[in-house]
């Protein structure tokens, strides 16, 4: 497991495929852990703003692309909650696929989740990471779920999800998502059903926790 850039605080990456569990491991860590300590991050958050492309466009772009999201924002932010300051993530639409001008004021926390399909892909990103965490679970269970989200949550068809899925998600999950499973010091089947690997999580958390209380 890396050592990060974690003077005051401390980062668990969690990562794996559309609808594979990582918000709910993430939701059991900030549980079990106490919300005094822990602020969970989604890469969803700083997806790109496409306010610049008509509306009717905004819908082909690539949204599984490491380029779809704003990682230099994104490592940015977490530098600064590290340093256990304040930020301001933007509020993103995923209905219009733009930025609303609104922000979250986020900080400080001494622990830090971040969640996201992409976040092992870059090499800064995962740097920053105490903690990397790999949810594996079965493409079926994940479209399954990924459709309830996006029909219900999100404002799309049935029809926009399965062609979305066939033309980028499923390709970019086995070109860019799938094989970042090898950076993870953990790899976690059945996502935040799994009891025993969440407790693994939670026990290596305090355990860094006690560390970086010895060095102050």
């Amino acid at each position: 497991m890396g050592t990060g850039v974690t003077e005051k605080g401390i980062l668990i990456g969690i990562a794996g495929g559309s609808g594979s569990g990582k918000t709910l491991v993430a939701k059991n860590i900030y549980t079990d852990l106490g919300s005094q300590k822990v602020i969970r991050i989604s890469q969803d958050s700083y997806y790109q703003d496409l306010g610049h492309f008509p509306p009717e466009k905004r819908h082909e772009r690539n949204f599984d692309h490491p380029d779809a999201v704003d990682i230099e924002l994104m490592i940015v932010h977490l530098q600064a909650l590290l340093r256990g300051e304040t930020i301001e993530q933007p509020v993103y639409d995923f209905i219009t696929h733009t930025r609303t001008g609104e922000f979250h004021k986020i900080g400080p926390h001494k622990i830090i989740v971040l969640e996201g399909i992409l976040i092992f892909d870059n090499p800064e990103l995962r740097s920053l990471m105490d903690i990397k965490v790999y949810v594996d679970t079965d493409s079926d269970i994940r479209l399954a779920r990924r459709l309830r989200r996006d029909i219900h949550d999100r404002g799309r068809t049935m029809e926009s999800v399965l062609e979305q899925y066939e033309k980028s998600v499923r390709p970019m999950h086995l070109q860019f998502v799938e094989p970042s499973k090898r950076y993870a010091d953990l790899i976690v089947p059945e996502g935040g059903y799994n009891k025993v690997a969440i407790d693994v999580i939670k026990t290596k958390i305090e355990a860094l926790l006690l560390e970086s209380e010895k060095l102050k």
